[in-house]
């Protein structure tokens, strides 16, 4: 399981990546390896939607699971990743660059003070995993 270092997690597995005032979200590897064949995503939000921290954002649904993704940060919709509708295998396959999910304009940056580092996730699962 690799986990960049430029992200922010949630411990409910999504991940942030952070680009000026704009948060691209996803789901983290280790999210993706406990949910297996990811065979459909529904994402919950649309472009221009205000949305806020710990709302739903998405449903994941593999061969083993369904699950939610939760939203890590308030603010708008500003972009949705159209081709994981589908292609929704590709976030096992790539989970922290293609299989992103949603961005969002923040509203509230110290909001990602609330989120895990990568070091901090990786012991997260660690612990989940005994």
């Amino acid at each position: 399981m690799t986990t960049p270092a430029n992200l922010k997690f949630m411990t409910s597995d999504e991940w942030v990546k952070l680009e000026g005032n704009v948060a691209t979200v996803g789901i983290s590897d280790y999210a993706q390896n406990q949910l297996s064949d990811i065979v459909f995503v529904e994402i919950t939000v649309a472009v221009g939607d205000q949305v806020k921290k710990n709302a739903v954002g998405a449903t994941i649904e593999s061969v083993k699971a369904a699950a939610d993704v939760n939203i890590p940060v308030s603010g708008k919709v500003v972009e949705i990743n159209e081709a994981i509708s589908q292609s929704p295998e590709v976030i096992n396959s790539d989970p922290y660059g293609a299989g992103w999910l949603f961005k969002i304009e923040l509203a509230n940056p110290g909001e990602l003070d609330t989120l895990m580092d990568a070091a901090a996730y990786d012991q997260y699962c660690a612990e989940r995993s005994h």
